[in-house]
């Protein structure tokens, strides 16, 4: 169907994280098999400085201590670039890099791609098997709840 991407659901927990290698916005490489051991959230977003985008990030920002104490990796995810996407973090202060995903690559494995990203919420479990996904803005303590 030409259309799927539109009419997509978020890929369904318990199924294996589809592996991918992206520069984060200091220019550094990440790759999920590398993460293996640790918990990994994915916020795909559809833009830097925008009123939704920043208020979601800035959420994971403020709950970085739950994050931190369960050993969880947080990484925003869109396709600008690792100029703007720095602007964005040293702006608000992320304590987690933002991903380039350039053409949407990462997004389409993720079923987060389209006209503009899906906003969609991932927790990758530390044997690489989603434990959580969902589309929208959930609250961070609801996300890290599900890591292991």
């Amino acid at each position: 169907m030409m259309l799927s991407w539109l009419f997509s659901d978020p890929l369904p927990t318990g199924t294996p994280a589809p592996d991918f290698t992206a520069l984060d916005d200091s220019g550094r490489t990440v790759t999920l098999n590398a993460l293996r051991g640790r918990n990994v959230v994915l916020v795909f977003y559809p833009g830097d400085d925008t009123p939704g985008c920043t208020k979601q990030l800035c959420e994971f920002r403020d709950d970085w201590n739950q994050a931190a104490a369960r050993h969880v990796e947080v990484y925003g995810v869109n396709p600008q670039s690792a100029q703007k996407h720095r602007r964005f973090r040293d702006k608000y202060r992320f304590p987690f890099p933002l991903l380039v995903d350039p053409g949407q690559k990462i997004g389409a494995l993720y079923h987060a791609n389209g006209l503009i990203v899906k906003r969609t919420v991932y927790l990758i479990g530390p044997d690489g098997t989603i434990l959580f996904s969902r589309r929208g803005m959930p609250k961070p303590a609801e996300v890290l709840a599900a890591a292991r």
